[in-house]
């Protein structure tokens, strides 16, 4: 037995997902539902998750799946679809159209973000945004991204633990995906290796021959190395979050 919110909610994602073909947002839920914050939505969605109404795909955006609709509902549309008059004739008319070949002229237009080609990043475990931690590498996990998301070079995922970068709008529990190299310009987030055994995230600053790694949370400090004690490894170019 659902609760009246949770009914509301769940025939508003199963309408959007119909109409436009991917799921609405969160602060679309929340207007929809006239809720003040979206702290609310997670509690519904997590309800109708565990009774079996609702799925989120896995690093995925705006990626919900209804899986069933309440029984009176589900009853009740096939009797309402019967019961529907059929749609009135238009009226003929002659217009006067311009013949174009549409078909190339879309040919062009992005795809929406949930039917673009995606691929698989390997995921090399978790790494610190606070005190740096070593990067524990796992060959056999994956994780799958747009392939928007990339440019050219080689990429992986790593899996944020920590509050180090909130300030920076990466929290803890991210994925953050990561091209491959060992230079970038100062002022980026980078992945770096700190004495050839420790492994952090952080935004890297250049200051004369030190090389400062500063961390977007004013609870942490930053901290300054030598140049031979550190070597980037990465740069930051995307990040995924599942709600």
């Amino acid at each position: 037995m659902l609760t009246r919110k949770q009914h509301e909610l769940l025939m508003f994602i199963d309408r959007h997902l119909r109409e436009t073909g991917f799921s609405p947002s969160f602060e679309e839920m929340k207007e929809a539902l006239r809720l003040k914050s979206k702290s609310g939505i997670h509690r519904l969605i997590t309800a109708l998750e565990e009774r079996g109404f609702l799925k989120r795909r896995a690093h995925r955006a705006r990626a919900l799946e209804v899986i069933r609709l309440p029984e009176n509902v589900a009853a009740r549309a096939p009797a309402l679809a019967a019961a529907a008059p059929p749609p009135a004739a238009a009226p003929s008319f002659a217009p006067n159209v311009i013949r174009g070949n549409f078909a190339a002229n879309l040919s062009g237009v992005p795809k929406p973000a949930n039917e673009a080609p995606a691929v698989h990043l390997p995921l090399y475990g978790r790494i610190a945004a606070g005190l740096p931690i070593e990067a524990l590498r796992d060959s056999g996990a994956s994780v799958e991204v747009p392939a928007a998301m990339l440019a050219s070079g080689e990429h992986y995922a790593l899996e944020v633990a920590g509050d180090s970068m909130v300030e920076a709008g990466i929290l803890d529990g991210d994925t953050v995906i990561i091209r491959r190299g060992d230079t970038a310009e100062n002022g980026a987030i980078v992945v770096a290796l700190v004495d050839e055994q420790e492994v952090t995230l952080k935004r890297l600053r250049r200051r004369g021959n030190s090389v400062a790694l500063e961390p977007a949370n004013r609870a942490y400090e930053t901290r300054i190395f030598g140049p031979d004690r550190v070597r980037v490894q990465g740069r930051l170019i995307g990040l995924l979050r599942r709600y």
